[in-house]
């Protein structure tokens, strides 16, 4: 049998709490709830969730350190509310391994579409790749596995196998989240052809890149503080890249033929 959805929700109002557990519980999840970072950081790491939910101004420890402490031990995918607009707060909250932030006070229906299509892109990565083959390594490269034409991309030393979730560098596994990790497939997916900022913000709500919705400056920021987090994983050089390369004014590619 199918494993049933599972959220934790950290959050120290306890209305706002009610409300994210009812919005949860009607998108079919097992929810358990908190409203402490340090608890909720337990609880995790015991339910093994598929999304947390997380406020930033908790009582014990801040949401930046709670968001933190679950990188290490979860693959979740970190939904941070936030009451604080400032780009600043964001951007820590992306920096600390949030995947996506909600600002407060939020539409419930909203936030409803916002858990769907996140599903929707996990569940897309753990059955098959949802974009066009491997790009292929240069000749003579001979490094990684032979390349599966349905479940691997391969570029530069870097390999990455989408049914198993998994990315390498010269050999060495690396830990992503899932939005760096989709982030990745699109940029690699594309071979070589430039992904806007708006196009990437679209994909990763699991929208067609036409599809025409509006994307603010924040959602632009949101993917470059992801990508600048990928990079540093990955060890790559905005200067001399390696793997992503940024097209000033207009976003990123991969980095084919050098």
């Amino acid at each position: 049998m199918t494993r049933a959805r599972t959220a934790v929700v950290v959050e120290d109002d306890a209305d706002i709490r009610g409300l994210l557990e009812v919005v949860l519980q009607q998108s079919g999840f097992d929810v358990h709830s908190t409203d402490s970072g340090v608890s909720g950081v337990e609880m995790v790491g015991f339910h093994e969730p598929d999304l947390v939910t997380l406020d930033i101004g908790l009582p014990d420890i801040d949401g930046f350190e709670t968001a933190r402490r679950i990188r290490m031990i979860s693959d979740a995918h970190i939904l941070m509310l936030t009451a604080r607009a400032d780009e600043i707060d964001t951007v820590l909250g992306l920096e600390s391994g949030a995947d996506e932030y909600v600002t407060k006070p939020f539409r419930p229906r909203e936030l409803r579409a916002r858990v769907d299509a996140i599903m929707r892109r996990r569940t897309a990565h753990q059955a098959t790749p949802q974009d066009t083959g491997p790009i292929e390594m240069p000749s003579g490269d001979g490094e990684g596995p032979e390349a599966d034409s349905e479940v691997v991309r391969t570029l530069n030393g870097l390999v990455m196998n989408v049914s198993t979730y998994s990315v390498q560098v010269d050999g060495e596994n690396l830990s992503v989240t899932p939005t760096e990790f989709t982030l990745l497939d699109l940029l690699l997916g594309a071979k070589g052809h430039i992904r806007t900022k708006a196009d990437l913000v679209r994909r990763l709500r699991n929208e067609d890149s036409d599809a025409g919705t509006f994307v603010s400056a924040a959602d632009e920021r949101s993917v470059e503080v992801h990508v600048g987090n990928l990079r540093r994983k990955l060890g790559d050089s905005v200067h001399e890249p390696r793997w992503i390369e940024t097209v000033r004014g207009v976003g990123y590619r991969a980095v084919i033929g050098r």
